[in-house]
């Protein structure tokens, strides 16, 4: 079942969010990778004034092609409007993210945002969280964090490439995906979680969007 043309509809909607001279954060993924094409084409037929601020190499690379101007994180005071997608969004609007592995970057650009905008399909959406929680630690702490992880009832498994390698994110961290079963209070866990030393972030963020896009079936969306 695919939500492409839902995607694409929601990508175009979701555009009435930026003005002209906004500074706009750029997620990853699927959907992420729909609005920046999108984004690139309200440019140049609007001749809006957009500087995008990229979560990965993934989406520098689009935003590029198709005439973003880009800065990164640490040259802004804020962002505008970052949108983004999501891996599962519960009952209680929290997300998780960093299935693609761009988590950290992905969650200060949530804290410099005056408005975040998530777009994902129906399949995402679930009352509690169910799928494993993506951590970003440094490697010297494997170890000491997985243990750590355990005793929150938790069990952490390094992430890997196809051929047995470990995955470093863009930062050179790398990520435990921790399956905690179903998760009932996401924000304690995730406090607990970020209180370990060595874990540089948590894949449940706290910052809930401003704006939820529901992409479903038939090129259909609605809004949360």
């Amino acid at each position: 079942m695919s939500y492409d043309d839902a995607i694409s509809a929601l990508s175009n909607d979701a555009l009435k969010y930026v003005k002209n001279n906004n500074v706009v954060g750029l997620g990853s993924g699927r959907a992420a990778t729909a609005l920046v094409k999108s984004l690139g084409k309200l440019i140049n037929v609007k001749d809006y004034k957009i500087i995008g601020v990229p979560t990965s190499m993934q989406i520098k690379l689009i935003a590029q092609k198709v005439g973003i101007p880009l800065v990164e994180a640490d040259q802004v005071d804020f962002i505008d409007v970052v949108f983004d997608g999501a891996d599962q969004i519960d009952s209680q609007k929290y997300v998780i993210k960093g299935g693609g592995g761009a988590l950290l970057r992905e969650n200060i650009l949530f804290s410099l945002a005056k408005k975040v905008i998530v777009m994902a399909d129906k399949t995402k959406f679930v009352k509690n969280f169910t799928r494993t929680v993506p951590v970003e630690i440094h490697p010297l702490a494997r170890s000491s964090v997985t243990k750590s992880i355990e005793k929150l009832g938790g069990k952490a498994q390094i992430r890997s490439l196809d051929r047995g390698y470990p995955f470093f994110t863009e930062n050179g961290n790398i990520v435990l995906d921790c399956d905690f079963g179903t998760i009932k209070n996401p924000k304690v866990l995730s406090q607990k979680i970020k209180q370990t030393p060595g874990v540089l972030e948590s894949g449940i963020f706290l910052r809930k969007p401003d704006v939820i896009y529901r992409a479903k079936t038939g090129g259909k969306f609605d809004i949360l």
